[in-house]
C-alpha cells in the first residue's frame, strides 16, 4: 500500500460512489507518478463497465465512466479487476471514517 483516501461526496448511490473511488484511486496513484495502474474494486458493474464488458446504459454514470477512462489513458498500462467485497474491506472502513468525519 503507498497512499490510501477517503474522501466524502454526500449523498450518491452505490455505484456513483464506486466511479468516485475509481478517480481518487487514479489521481493518487498519478500524484505518486504511476505509470502503471491496476484498479481493484468490489464493484462488478463498474469493473465491468471499465473492462468493456458490459455498456453502459445509466445516463448518469455515462459521465464519471468516460472520466475514468480517460484518466486511465493518461497511464502506460492499466488493468481492472473485480474482488468480492470481503477481499477489500480497508476500502469498506476508509468509507466509514470519511462519513464519520462529515457528520
Amino acid at each position: 500500500m503507498l497512499a490510501e483516501e477517503g474522501r466524502y461526496i454526500g449523498e450518491a448511490t452505490n455505484n456513483v460512489a464506486e466511479y468516485r473511488a475509481v478517480l481518487l484511486g487514479l489521481e493518487l496513484a498519478r500524484s505518486l507518478g504511476a505509470r502503471e495502474v491496476e484498479v481493484v474494486n468490489d464493484s462488478e458493474l463498474v469493473a465491468r463497465q471499465i473492462g468493456g464488458q458490459y455498456k453502459v446504459k445509466n445516463p448518469g454514470l455515462k459521465p464519471l465512466f468516460l472520466e475514468a477512462l480517460g484518466a486511465l489513458r493518461e497511464f502506460d498500462s492499466w488493468s481492472v479487476q473485480n474482488v468480492p467485497r470481503a477481499h477489500n474491506a480497508r476500502a469498506d472502513e476508509l468509507v466509514n471514517e470519511a462519513l464519520d468525519a462529515a457528520v
